[in-house]
């Protein structure tokens, strides 16, 4: 995120920079941005996403940004009228039906707790702003591109939601990143001089100060925990107004990082699991 964040702990993973399944930055990456740009300038870059039954899958632009095709939401338990928040007396999860997870899990590799956060997150939005447009696969992309869905660098995320180690980008010092003194005493980051971004989905303390969402229910917002994180992430992104067009979903993308390159690889990665399913 240009300004996004797991709890700190006496072990952590530290992203230097990610890419879909690494840090932001890395030479791999930028080699798949040049080849998604040659593609689109061959004519070969419109992905085509075929709609199924069971899922909300959004089509989006490699690009130049293009109007986004969408398919059906995650299916649902009957557990759809929970309200979700502080004191919820269910999680959002709880919306999501297992056998949705299990069978999308396998043919994106998704790892299933952690696509069970996402479609939660999208169960949520469609409730909450059913005109914003945001497809899970968006939030799935997001959250490999900044952390490997809570697995860089080895962690494993638990049953919990919780990546262990804990994962944490590199202090936001001003070498070579944005200069960002501290805001939260080390409370999510364990740094008291400089922010760090925390968590599967790279939130920064003072972010998470203004966004922190309770998507497990258990009444503490936590950018460590992958459920809070993903509610977080999906209301941040609805913030900017409508993703059911290309400029519209580019502008929530570039809002969570200002970085063309960083749009591109959300975009690719997030037709692939669409495409996935076709």
């Amino acid at each position: 995120m240009s300004a996004p964040e797991p709890t700190p702990g006496p072990a952590v993973v530290t992203i230097d920079r990610i890419d879909p399944d690494a840090p932001r930055g890395d030479r791999f990456a930028r080699l798949r941005v040049a080849l998604v740009r040659a593609l689109v300038a061959a004519g070969l870059g419109t992905m085509v996403v075929t709609a199924t039954a069971l899922i909300h899958a959004t089509g989006l632009p490699t690009a130049e940004p293009t109007s986004p095709r969408r398919a059906l939401e995650p299916a649902q338990t009957a557990a759809t009228s929970a309200t979700v928040g502080a004191g919820s007396p269910q999680p959002a999860t709880a919306r999501v039906d297992p056998g949705w997870v299990e069978r999308v899990a396998a043919v994106t590799a998704i790892p299933a707790r952690a696509l069970l956060a996402y479609a939660a997150a999208d169960l949520v939005l469609d409730a909450e702003d059913p005109g914003c447009g945001l497809g899970w696969n968006t939030l799935a992309a997001i959250g490999a591109i900044e952390s490997a869905h809570g697995t860089h660098g080895g962690a494993r995320l638990g049953d919990d939601g919780r990546p262990r180690p804990a994962v944490l980008g590199i202090a936001l010092d001003g070498d070579g990143v944005a200069a960002i003194t501290d805001t939260d005493d080390g409370l999510w980051d364990g740094d008291t001089t400089w922010d760090r971004a925390v968590g599967p989905l790279q939130f920064i303390p003072s972010t998470w100060a203004s966004w922190g969402a309770d998507g497990d229910g258990d009444g503490v917002a936590d950018p460590n925990q992958i459920d809070d994180a993903a509610l977080a992430a999906a209301r941040y992104l609805c913030h900017s107004g409508s993703l059911d067009t290309g400029d519209g979903w580019r502008a929530a993308v570039l809002s969570y990082n200002r970085s063309e390159s960083y749009a591109d690889q959300v975009a690719t990665t997030a037709n692939r699991y669409a495409q996935a399913l076709s």
